[in-house]
């Protein structure tokens, strides 16, 4: 039984996160109080029907980071694997959902808490629980179809390999994404924006992508990254990673940053690695 736990910060999309895994096949329970984890999984370990099992706990459960930390050891007793995805936004995002959707995070029953106050105080609950995740993904910048390319991204079942590498194109003047284990910037590359018939295209499109590529800094560049991944990728393996993020960055994220995306994925492929690529900041 391939058994995930899905947790994080409240508002950050776990419900959304759930929704995805279902859709690819996963069994979902949502709101799991964590003392009850272990029960559950040994009730269904043996049965053909529940195949992929993944289960939400949080906050709103009583959660604590020792009844995690039993229940998770609990799992280890019986023998049964798991995987920890913890979901993930910037503050400023969540206080902005909050108001949004004008819901009540769950902690400001507990006492005279500010928004602000309440999802520091969840962090510092969570702190530890973060550390320990195998996949983590934060929502910040991404739309609820790039977060659901994710999640399929993650836990398709038809990885070639022991490992999951996404490619992400992004701009810095958007942001830096927080779940990124290495951040590449090709903001000193020529830039296409500032010729007139490639500005108004993108780094999906060959005439911007031969143009990025046609200077030697380009080449080289991109030599020097594949190089680095040679080295670090059976490094990250052997910790025992099962996913790696990798963000490459320009100004905009319409160009240099998607063309060279795009190459590395190109790449991953070629040597069978499982892999994805996405674009976070194209259409802004």
């Amino acid at each position: 039984m391939e058994f995930v736990i899905v947790t994080g910060i409240s508002g950050a999309g776990k419900s959304g996160v759930m929704k995805s895994l279902e859709d690819i096949g996963f069994f979902c329970i949502d709101n799991l109080p964590v003392k009850l984890i272990p029960t559950f999984a040994q009730l269904l370990e043996n049965s053909e029907k529940y195949r992929r099992v993944a289960v939400a706990t949080d906050v709103r459960a009583g959660f604590s980071f020792e009844d995690f930390c039993e229940s998770t050891k609990s799992l280890d007793e019986y023998g049964i694997e798991f995987k920890i995805l913890f979901i993930d936004a910037k503050d400023e995002v969540l206080i902005r959902r909050y108001k949004e959707t004008r819901r009540r995070h769950p902690l400001l029953s507990s006492g005279n808490l500010s928004i602000a106050q309440a999802i520091q105080k969840e962090r510092q609950i969570l702190s530890a629980v973060r550390e320990e995740a195998d996949y983590l993904l934060d929502t910040s910048n991404l739309s609820a179809i790039q977060c659901r390319v994710r999640i399929i991204a993650m836990f398709s079942e038809n990885k070639q390999s022991d490992i999951h590498i996404h490619c992400m194109s992004f701009g810095f003047k958007h942001g830096i994404p927080n779940d990124a284990d290495f951040i590449f910037d090709v903001r000193f590359l020529p830039n296409p924006f500032y010729v007139p018939e490639l500005k108004e295209h993108t780094g999906l499109e060959k005439s911007v992508s031969d143009y990025v590529m046609s200077f030697a800094e380009s080449k080289e560049y991109k030599k020097k990254l594949i190089d680095f991944l040679k080295f670090a990728i059976p490094l990250c393996k052997q910790e025992g990673r099962t996913q790696l993020i990798i963000g490459i960055g320009c100004t905009g994220g319409h160009h240099r940053s998607v063309t060279f995306a795009n190459l590395l994925y190109n790449y991953l492929v070629s040597k069978d690695y499982s892999a994805s690529v996405s674009h976070r900041d194209i259409l802004k």
